[in-house]
């Protein structure tokens, strides 16, 4: 299975933006773990600050990747144009954010992108990223069974 982790602005600086809610582990470093930990799936990964690349990004996934991990970062609360992206796709999405957003900020509380998603994983710092790829695994699994 090939899976894209597709995160959203400021996500470049984990490891070194607001260590007590982000740790101090960075996204490199995530991402060489969960490529071991996943060895028999390909895990690839694209992060930008710009919306319109993240949407391009997303349509390009559609033909590339079975799955996408989407961390939308702040766009998460405001992006009718990802929320759109997502749901225009035929792959399944799934959306992971590191911090729990219903404890944050009360704008931080609605996530327009989650709605397209098939499931959310919302507060459990980087392993979520581990969590989404389980269960999109589980699910192809699944899938391919019918």
């Amino acid at each position: 299975m090939r899976i894209l982790i597709l995160n959203g602005p400021n996500l470049n600086w984990i490891g070194k933006r607001e260590i007590s809610i982000y740790g101090t582990l960075s996204f490199d470093e995530l991402l060489k773990s969960l490529q071991k930990r996943f060895s028999e799936h390909q895990i690839v990964s694209f992060q930008s600050n710009c919306e319109g690349m993240l949407i391009d990004r997303l349509q390009q996934a559609d033909s590339e990747e079975d799955a996408v991990i989407f961390n939308p970062g702040a766009y998460a609360h405001t992006s009718i144009a990802l929320a759109d992206a997502v749901r225009s796709l035929s792959i399944p999405t799934v959306e992971v954010h590191i911090s729990d957003i219903y404890k944050r900020e009360p704008f931080r509380h609605h996530s327009f992108t989650a709605e397209a998603c098939i499931k959310n994983f919302v507060g459990f710092g980087m392993e979520g990223y581990a969590m989404a790829i389980d269960f999109l695994v589980k699910k192809n699994q699944s899938d391919l069974n019918l």
